[in-house]
């Protein structure tokens, strides 16, 4: 079975972006950091692709995007979104989270 390249790619954004913005609780994180992030890993992503990412986790309430009249996005992790980090509750399918191996 071949790999979608593109699809795998939007899923594991997805999770790097919920770390990312987890990780900078309590303030959360600028689009322009994020992308920094996004790019160190992925190398080319836009900011398109950043804002389209951040818009499909805060439909799943995993995210809170407050858009900046600067056309500037922040984002901060809702309860939901730090659970899925912290692995305490379940992921359904669109994020890549990677499987719990410790105890």
């Amino acid at each position: 079975m071949p790999i979608d390249i593109e699809k795998s790619r939007r899923e594991g954004m997805r999770w790097y972006l919920l770390v990312a913005m987890n990780r900078a609780e309590p303030l959360g994180c600028a689009d322009a950091m994020l992308k920094t992030i996004m790019d160190d890993i992925y190398g080319d992503v836009t900011p398109s692709e950043l804002h389209q990412q951040l818009s499909y986790l805060e439909k799943r309430k995993m995210v809170e995007i407050t858009k900046k009249p600067d056309g500037h996005w922040h984002g901060r992790c809702t309860a939901l979104g730090i659970d899925i980090v912290d692995y305490t509750v379940e992921c359904r399918a669109g994020i890549a989270r990677p499987t719990k191996y410790w105890s």
